[in-house]
Order: C-alpha cells, then sequence, then structure tokens
C-alpha cells in the first residue's frame, strides 16, 4: 500500500528552487503539494519576525523575558493598542518569491504537478515569542490582521487551483497542556474561534490543511502528549466549524510511541470524507522500522493515512535532508 506523503514546511537546504529539486526527486511522486522550505531567514519557525516588532512603532523592548522557548527579547506597547499598525511580515514576499520559481521548475517539467504549499504560523506563535506577557492579548489582534493581510496578497496573486497555505499550529498544544501561560479566559473556545476564523480567511478555493503541533526545540516536544485526544478534538471541532472546505490534518506522533494506546481517540476522529489524515510517524532516530512499528500502532485506530514527520526540518543540518527525504520515500511504501 502506498501513503502519501506530506511535508510540514521547512526543509534546510540553501534556497526555494535547491528545495523543490530535492523533493521532487526524493518524494515527487508521493506529495500532492510542496513546500519552499522556508530558507535563509526564516528557517527557525517565528524567531525572524523579531525583526517586525523591532520595527514597528508603537512597540518598545528592555531585552528581557528570554527562556527555553523565547530566546528573543519582549516586546511591549508604548501607547494605544487601537494605534498599532505592524508594516509587512515579510511572508508574501518570501511566498511570491517562491512560487516564480516554482512556476519555472513545474514548467520546465522538474516538478510534477504539485500544489504550492505556503506554511503559517497562527499568530499566536510570535505573539508568545515576541511580546511581553502583559500585552499579548492587546498586541494580538494587530498582528493577526496584518498576517491576514499576507495571506491575501498571496492568494490575489497565486491561481487558487494551485495553492495550499497550511496554519501551523503549536503553542496552542502548549497553553491546552499548560506549559504555556495563556492570555486567553476561555482557552479551549478561544483557540478554536482563533483557528476556525484563520481557516475561513482563506479562499474557499485554496486548499487548506492544518498541521498540529507540539514543538520541536532542540527534537524535543515541549511536553509529551499523554495521547492524541488533545489533537483530535481540536480537528474534530474545526473541522466542523469551518465553512470551508479542509484539505488535511497533521499530527505529530512521538518517537516511543508504538502503543495502541497512544493512537486510541483517532477512533473519534471525525474528519470530512475528502480531508486527508498526514500522521507525522517519521523519525530520522530508527527510520523506517520504527516508522513501521508506529504505523502498526496507529491502524488499531486508523486505516486511512498519509505519513511525515512531527515537524519541520528546519532544525537540522542541511547534510542530514537527502537521507531524511529518502526515508520519507520508503515509508510511503511500507
Amino acid at each position: 500500500m502506498t501513503r502519501g506523503v506530506h511535508l510540514v514546511g521547512s526543509v534546510p537546504l540553501g534556497d526555494a528552487e535547491e528545495v523543490f529539486r530535492a523533493v521532487a526527486a526524493s518524494v515527487g511522486r508521493h506529495v500532492r503539494r510542496v513546500p519552499d522550505g522556508e530558507t535563509g531567514a526564516r528557517a527557525n519557525w517565528t524567531f525572524w519576525q523579531g525583526d517586525v516588532f523591532a520595527r514597528t512603532p508603537g512597540l518598545v523592548t528592555d531585552d528581557v523575558g528570554r527562556g527555553e522557548y523565547s530566546p528573543t527579547p519582549k516586546y511591549r506597547l508604548a501607547g494605544d493598542p487601537s494605534a498599532l499598525r505592524f508594516g509587512s511580515l515579510g511572508y508574501a514576499a518570501a511566498a511570491l518569491s517562491s512560487w516564480v520559481v516554482f512556476r519555472r521548475l513545474r514548467a520546465a517539467g522538474v516538478l510534477p504537478d504539485l500544489r504550492f504549499q505556503v506554511s503559517l504560523p497562527t499568530p499566536m506563535a510570535p505573539i508568545r515569542l515576541h511580546v511581553d506577557p502583559r500585552d499579548q492579548a492587546a498586541v494580538e489582534p494587530a498582528y493577526e490582521t496584518a498576517l491576514l493581510r499576507e495571506l491575501e496578497l498571496i492568494t490575489d496573486a497565486i491561481p487558487a487551483g494551485e495553492l495550499s497555505i497550511q496554519w501551523d499550529t503549536a503553542v496552542e498544544f502548549g497553553m491546552l497542556e499548560g506549559v504555556f501561560p495563556s492570555w486567553v479566559p476561555d482557552l479551549r473556545e478561544g483557540i478554536l474561534d482563533r483557528l476556525t476564523r484563520l481557516g475561513d480567511a482563506v479562499p474557499s478555493d485554496v486548499e487548506l490543511g492544518y498541521h498540529l503541533c507540539y514543538g520541536d526545540s532542540a527534537h524535543k516536544q515541549f511536553v509529551e502528549p499523554k495521547d492524541t485526544s488533545h489533537l483530535v478534538a481540536v480537528a474534530n471541532a474545526v473541522a466542523a466549524r469551518l465553512s470551508r472546505p479542509l484539505g488535511w490534518i497533521h499530527l505529530p506522533v512521538p518517537l516511543s510511541r508504538t502503543d495502541a494506546a497512544y493512537f486510541e481517540p483517532l477512533r473519534t476522529l471525525a474528519l470530512p470524507a475528502a480531508t486527508e489524515l498526514y500522521l507525522g510517524l517519521i523519525h530520522a532516530t530508527d527510520g523506517a522500522a520504527g516508522a513501521a512499528d508506529r504505523i502498526t500502532a496507529a491502524l488499531s485506530a486508523v486505516d486511512n493515512f498519509g505519513v511525515a514527520t512531527e515537524c519541520g526540518f528546519g532544525r537540522r543540518q542541511p547534510a542530514a535532508v537527502p537521507a531524511l527525504l529518502a526515508l520519507h520515500a520508503a515509508v510511503a511504501d511500507l
């Protein structure tokens, strides 16, 4: 049985062209969409947004608030939050630059008939990373407005039938697990409202997906989930609330979880029939054999899914990418 492959987003090669060529050569027949790898400054997820906060009028910093998952200065409001306006965040500029490369390589036959995937963080991620906790609730709406403006620029420029948008959702699970403090009064409803709003902002003829994540700092999650229950609850609720089609959901699988208990909540997963499910069960540490064990365990609860890594490749060395892509192809054919 051939399983589809999903690439979460980051692939630490030299540039978008190198990523597209590497993906096409290794897993081109297994994927339905391909990201540009989030190369260069974007490699470490939302850390590069620190420059955006630094140049935004109305925000100041005293360089405090650093920690394991927040090794950056924290910004706070210097005035009225209603006057706060973010300029360009850089996501649209990066996507449109990569789109030119994607289109050229596809026309040349290097890329098969795939969609171009743009992965965007939910606003909660950069807000938690870069904003003082006292002002996170006040700053978030302005940043969300700016991010949705970036989305609009992307969807206006790239044909809908050739584009996929993925919302990367990680900080939310740190909050649901009680690891990260939250500025949202009704946390579960607040998260679901945000994820639904972001999904419905994507035009209905553009493919939409969510990457649900538990982090990958130093290749470790901020907490290992007891099972897939939080993931399934969020996936089910978002799928039910969206007013547009849902293309895929990606869920992480920790390295150690080859037991059926981790996957048991997947029995209650209620995705639309056309929605693809991808399980992030590929780990470089134990290769195809370990992935096979996790596939066997997953099959106790769900019988139709593709494969992926838990998170993007961004924190790996470029030299590790070819073997990791080849591992995807090998696992897809298990």
